[in-house]
């Protein structure tokens, strides 16, 4: 809490600046939240915190994410997917996990049976869960990154 930041925080990590940008938005109260990889370069316990706070503190924001794992956007309403710039699906992810033709459904096989079992599981509670606004997701997918996923989600209060 006593360490000066230097402009533009050049004396912290990556990871450190993103944790101060999120304190800044929460003590700001801001209704727009834009978050590019926010997790990327910290350990999964913080990854795991962090988006619990994202989720908590900005229940009744917009937030708009870009993000490589599919577990920070797997408990949202809805998926907009785009591939080559083309918008291809649009759905609650449990329900595009349901179709195995669709680009999400394979992006999730890609992670493994574990990983894949315990997203369709999030996914499944998250389509019975009520009384949590959850996040409406764009997804963004290139065949050419096919490894990457972006994410834009927002929750219109």
């Amino acid at each position: 809490m006593e360490t000066e930041l230097a402009e533009s925080g050049s004396n912290f990590s990556v990871g450190q600046r993103q944790l101060v940008c999120l304190a800044r938005a929460i003590l700001r109260k801001t209704r727009i939240l834009i978050i590019d990889e926010a997790t990327a370069n910290v350990d999964p316990r913080t990854d795991e915190l962090i988006q619990k706070t994202i989720r908590e503190k900005f229940e009744q924001c917009t937030v708009l994410t870009i993000a490589h794992r599919l577990n920070t956007i797997i408990d949202s309403d809805r998926i907009l997917v785009l591939d080559a710039g083309r918008i291809h699906e649009y759905d609650e992810p449990y329900v595009l996990l349901q179709n195995n033709d669709s680009i999400f459904c394979k992006m999730v096989q890609q992670t493994g049976k574990a990983e894949a079992a315990a997203l369709l599981e999030t996914a499944k509670q998250v389509r019975h869960h009520t009384g949590y606004h959850y996040m409406d997701n764009w997804l963004s997918h290139s065949l050419f990154f096919h490894c990457t996923a972006f994410s834009l989600q927002f929750s219109i209060p």
